[in-house]
C-alpha cells in the first residue's frame, strides 16, 4: 500500500511539472479559450454584424443597428395607447406589439426613402458616407424593391386596425415621403419630421377608441412635435459644418448660438401640451409626476449640451428614449391610480 501511495504522489508531481510544457504546446487560440468566460450580451448592432453579408446592407439601410430612432417613433404611439386605456387597466399589449412592429417597418421605410433622396449628399458627409447607398453596397433599384417590401409589411400591420385608423395611418405617408426634401427648401425640416414622427399620438388613440378625441390627441400630438424639435435640433448639430458646405438647411443652422433658448421654449410648449392632454382625460398624480420628471430631464439635457461636440449631441439625442419611457410609465401608473380614485368616490354610496 505504501509503495502504491508513493507511486501516485510521484505521478501527481509529474503531471504538475508537465503543465507548463503542455501550455506551451497549445496554440494561442486554444489558450484564449481557456481564459475567463466572456459575459453574455446582446444588442441589435451585434445582430446586424452577425447577419449574412448579402443581408447586412439592407439591415443597415433601415438603421436596424441604430434603434434610437425607432424608439422615438414608437414612444408617442405608446403614450396614446396608454391614455386611451380604461381606468384601472394597463395598456392593450396586443396594440403595443402591433405598433412596435409598425414602428420598425415605417422607420426602416423612412430611412430608405431618406437615403434614396440623399445619396449624393451622404457621399460628401463623413458621418453618412458609409451608408449602404452612398457607399455603393446596394443599388437604387435594390433599395426601391426593399422599400416596397417594407411598405407592404407595414400595410399588413395597418390593416389590422379599424377603418378610421387605416385612413388616418395612410394619410401620414405623404409626410414620410416629402420630409427628406424639406432640408433643401426650409430651415425647419425638423418641424416636418415632428409632424411625421408623432403621427402615432393620433393613431394609437383611434386604434383603441375607434376615432380621435381631439381634446386629448391634439395637445399630445403637438407636445410630441415640440419634443422632436428638441431632440432633432440637437441631432442636427452633429452635421452643421458639412451642411453649410453642401447647402443643406436645418434648425441647428437657423438657431445657431441661440439653440438653447429655442430648445427651452420647445420644452415648455411640450410640457404644456402634456398637461392639457392629461387634464382632458382625467389623468392623476403619477402622470403629472412623470411630466415633472420629463421636464427635469429636458432641462438637464439643454443645460449640459455642448452644440460644438458631435459626440455630446449624439449622447443627448439618444437619451431622449428615457424621456419617452418616463412618460409612458407615468401614463400607466396614472391610469391605475384612476381606479383608486373611482373606488373612493363609490365607497360612500356602498355604505348607504
Amino acid at each position: 500500500m505504501a509503495v502504491l501511495l508513493a507511486r501516485l504522489c510521484r505521478g501527481a508531481r509529474g503531471l504538475r511539472a508537465a503543465r507548463p510544457t503542455l501550455a506551451a504546446a497549445l496554440p494561442p487560440r486554444a489558450l484564449a479559450r481557456t481564459g475567463p468566460p466572456r459575459p453574455l450580451g446582446f444588442s441589435v448592432a451585434e445582430l446586424v454584424r452577425a447577419a449574412p453579408v448579402p443581408v447586412r446592407p439592407y439591415l443597415r439601410l433601415m438603421r436596424l443597428h441604430q434603434p434610437a430612432g425607432t424608439w422615438l417613433l414608437y414612444l408617442p404611439c405608446t403614450w396614446s395607447i396608454g391614455l386611451a386605456a380604461e381606468p384601472g387597466c394597463l395598456p392593450d399589449w396586443y396594440m403595443l406589439s402591433l405598433f412596435g412592429a409598425g414602428a420598425i417597418l415605417m422607420r426602416g421605410a423612412g430611412c430608405t426613402i431618406n437615403d434614396m433622396w440623399d445619396q449624393d449628399y451622404d457621399k460628401k458627409v463623413a458621418r453618412t458616407a458609409s451608408r449602404p447607398l452612398a457607399a455603393g453596397d446596394i443599388s437604387t433599384f435594390q433599395s426601391f424593391v426593399f422599400l416596397g417590401g417594407q411598405l407592404s409589411l407595414a400595410l399588413c400591420v395597418l390593416l389590422c386596425l379599424n377603418y378610421y385608423s387605416i385612413v388616418l395611418g395612410a394619410a401620414s405617408l405623404s409626410l414620410v415621403i416629402t420630409y427628406p426634401l424639406m432640408k433643401r427648401v426650409t430651415y425647419w425640416p425638423q418641424l416636418v419630421l415632428g409632424l411625421a414622427f408623432n403621427w402615432g399620438a393620433l393613431l394609437g388613440w383611434s386604434a383603441i377608441k375607434g376615432s380621435c378625441e381631439w381634446s386629448v390627441c391634439l395637445p399630445l400630438y403637438l407636445a410630441g412635435v415640440m419634443w422632436t424639435l428638441v431632440y432633432d435640433t440637437i441631432y442636427a448639430h452633429q452635421d452643421k459644418r458639412d451642411d453649410i458646405l453642401i447647402g443643406v438647411k436645418s434648425t441647428a443652422l437657423q438657431f445657431n448660438e441661440d439653440t438653447k433658448q429655442w430648445l427651452s421654449g420647445f420644452s415648455a410648449a411640450m410640457l404644456l401640451g402634456l398637461c392639457m392632454a392629461g387634464m382632458n382625460c382625467n389623468q392623476t398624480f403619477p402622470y403629472y409626476s412623470a411630466v415633472v420628471a420629463v421636464g427635469a430631464h429636458l432641462a438637464h439635457q439643454i443645460y449640459t449640451l455642448d452644440i460644438d461636440k458631435p459626440e455630446d449631441c449624439w449622447k443627448k439625442f439618444t437619451s431622449n428614449r428615457t424621456v419617452g419611457i418616463l412618460l409612458f410609465v407615468g401614463i400607466m401608473l396614472g391610469n391605475l391610480w384612476k381606479r383608486q380614485d373611482s373606488e373612493k368616490e363609490e365607497e360612500p354610496l356602498e355604505n348607504r
